[in-house]
């Protein structure tokens, strides 16, 4: 053996040691827990599964660079509420009790994650919300704010749908709405935003509980007082009994129905049926992976594909849970490095702090800032519709 062998030998027995000595201090460090409190086991819903779908594709790809603070890894602790609050209650109290665990995601529901901003600001506990659409969650009056929203807020979203409707010539619109702390958000919005709006009239408001078993009387109402169009607010259970009675109507008594994102968070393209191909439904979105930065669109497929059956994006149920949650964890591990540790309070200004971030829906620049915990806004909001394979697809309006 020559003496350039012999030299390359030793070099590469000290990689091999110092490699060996890295993974073993790497598997001597203890994970970074970050907590899921989503609806898994409601019966139809789609959207607690979405949002650990893109968790888990943001967090493999988190781990695969390196992991966090000097080599950790990133673990997802996930529990199911059932969307029942007394569940929700417990699992944030779990969590909250847990060591090395730095923020929680949060589900679909609103009226879940209101009752929590007492309890997640008396742990100082950064509570990232992916998907629930209610102003006050942001705007919750706590000083400091530990939460966080990338997702869709009712007082865009509400205008967004009266747009929608002016721009497709309806000047009379009635709406519809759940009688939960959504449909009220979602009616606040719509009020705020017609006091200044003259050739466009709300003519009838009109309410439903979850899981009536019809809605047709309310749609009828609205439409006798004169709606060219109803704008819905809704779970996906109640949207597939409305869209379904709608159907049956005679076709000169429809008309088009412009629905907030709720529907989209369960079943609904099954549940109603082929009855969606007869009623005009449209649904607004805050993205699209049909029109999503091919790189980014790439890496995120790959990573949802080692996790999960997902090969498409037709595959995706309740696609901007994933969408929204990818992209929110990739900013989490951000701020994670740049607080320099798990204490929770230096996690959360971390937050305000980060300045950038490119991520599958756009280039966050930055995420959030001390006045601003909301990631989208106006911008990202599109409308969609349901094509005859059940996919979400961009609308021209």
């Amino acid at each position: 053996m020559n003496a350039f062998s012999k030299l390359f030998c030793r070099v590469f027995c000290c990689l091999c040691v110092l490699w060996g000595a890295l993974a073993a201090q790497a598997a001597d460090k203890p994970p970074v827990l970050v907590g899921l409190d989503g609806e898994f086991g409601r019966e139809g819903a789609t959207s607690a599964q979405s949002i650990e779908l893109g968790l888990r594709a943001a967090i493999l790809q988190i781990n695969a660079a390196g992991g966090v603070l000097g080599g950790r890894a990133v673990e997802l602790v996930s529990r199911d509420n059932r969307e029942i609050l007394a569940r929700s209650v417990a699992n944030t109290a779990e969590f909250s009790a847990m060591p090395d665990l730095v923020a929680v995601f949060a589900g679909r529901s609103s009226p879940l994650i209101l009752a929590q901003i007492q309890a997640v600001h008396a742990a100082k506990l950064p509570y990232l919300v992916p998907w629930a659409a209610a102003d006050s969650i942001i705007d919750n009056g706590m000083q400091p704010n530990y939460v966080f929203r990338l997702s869709l807020q009712d007082s865009l979203a509400m205008p967004r749908l009266l747009q929608s409707a002016q721009r497709r010539g309806f000047d009379k619109v009635g709406l519809l709405l759940l009688n939960t702390s959504f449909g009220n958000s979602n009616l606040a919005a719509a009020e705020k935003y017609m006091r200044n709006v003259k050739n466009q009239k709300i003519v009838g408001v009109d309410w439903f509980n979850l899981r009536d078993t019809s809605l047709i009387r309310q749609y009828k109402k609205l439409t006798d007082a004169g709606a060219k169009a109803v704008l819905l607010s809704a779970n996906y259970e109640d949207a597939a009994v409305l869209v379904r009675e709608v159907a049956a109507l005679p076709p000169g008594e429809r008309v088009p129905v412009i629905s907030h994102w709720g529907v989209t968070s369960g079943t609904f393209v099954k549940q109603a049926g082929v009855a969606l191909q007869d009623v005009d439904f449209s649904v607004i979105q805050t993205f699209s992976f049909f029109s999503a930065d091919k790189q980014q669109l790439a890496r995120f497929m790959k990573s949802a594909a080692q996790i999960s059956g997902v090969q498409r994006v037709e595959d995706i149920e309740a696609p901007l849970g994933a969408a929204h949650a990818y992209d929110l964890m990739h900013i989490l591990a951000r701020a994670i490095q740049l607080a320099g540790s798990t204490e929770r309070s230096a996690i959360r200004d971390a937050l305000e702090k980060v300045p950038e971030h490119r991520g599958l829906l756009k280039l966050y620049k930055p995420p959030f800032t001390p006045a601003r915990h909301e990631a989208l806004g106006p911008g990202e909001l599109l409308m969609a519709r349901y094509s005859r394979e059940g996919v979400l697809v961009p609308a021209q309006k």
